[in-house]
């Protein structure tokens, strides 16, 4: 029993050790290069360009009424920008469900 926590006790120190630079590659920058970038909808440069606005604002001089104001339009401003994403998200427990769902039902 000794000899078995020893030898496990080694190989996982000799695993520690292996520096992780030596796996790390190197990026090809003119592959991301070629994709083009996504053309962003009118109506979210305008979103962007408000919240771009009210960062900048010196909040300092404002009243507590009108800085609670700026927060609820930060706030459905961001809302709203969500919404629009369009994109899918899955979270891990789904995808996990998915694949187990996969290799079951072939």
């Amino acid at each position: 029993m000794k000899k078995i926590t020893f030898y496990l006790m080694m190989m996982v120190m000799s695993l520690s050790i292996v520096p992780n630079q030596v796996f790390a590659s190197e990026k090809n920058p003119s592959i991301t290069a070629t994709n083009p970038p996504k053309e962003v909808p009118a109506e979210v440069k305008v979103m962007l360009n408000r919240l771009d606005e009210i960062k900048a604002m010196d909040k300092s001089e404002l009243s507590s009424v009108e800085k609670k104001e700026l927060r609820k339009e930060v706030r459905t401003i961001k809302k709203e920008l969500k919404a629009s994403g369009n994109g899918i998200y899955l979270s891990v427990g789904a995808i996990i469900i998915v694949v187990l769902l996969l290799i079951l039902l072939l």
